[in-house]
């Protein structure tokens, strides 16, 4: 399983975040943006939807920026992969043309299990996990690129 490359860019998003941590000033999401190596329109996107999901919070103006929440810090990592993937099947079954199999085929059901099995395994991590050493001291090193 391939996870999609918004989802990917969140993931680093909050871990970002998570060691940046309410000690120092909130970064924007330009900020952010260059210190993950990603494009600044593709992260606007991805905090509206960490936003959303009440991941992260935004604030405009003066004094503003991005902070991790408390439920973006200990979420079920497999809760948040389930959120920002959305919910469909590993193939397209049912996509035109339809599968001439799909009356009677295993498949469906076995990739199914194995995609649950996969969001399952992630169900116990948390952000906060994921930055631990040697994760955290990395992402504390990185420093934002120039704006373009």
């Amino acid at each position: 399983m391939r996870l999609t490359k918004s989802t990917d860019i969140a993931l680093r998003i909050a871990m970002r975040l998570a060691v940046i941590g309410d000690s120092s000033d909130a970064p924007t999401t330009r900020e952010v943006a260059a210190a993950v190596d990603v494009p600044y329109t593709h992260a606007a996107k991805v905090v509206s939807k960490l936003q959303h999901l009440g991941a992260v919070e935004a604030r405009r103006g003066r004094g503003g920026g991005l902070t991790l929440t408390d439920t973006g810090r200990t979420a079920s990592l497999g809760r948040l992969v389930r959120e920002l993937e959305g919910v469909h099947d590993v193939v397209g079954c049912e996509d035109g043309p339809g599968c001439p199999l799909r009356g009677g085929c295993r498949l469906r059901g076995a990739l199914h299990t194995a995609q649950e099995a996969f969001y399952t395994s992630l169900d116990p991590l948390s952000i906060n996990d994921l930055v631990e050493s040697p994760t955290g001291p990395l992402l504390i090193s990185l420093s934002p690129r120039p704006p373009d």
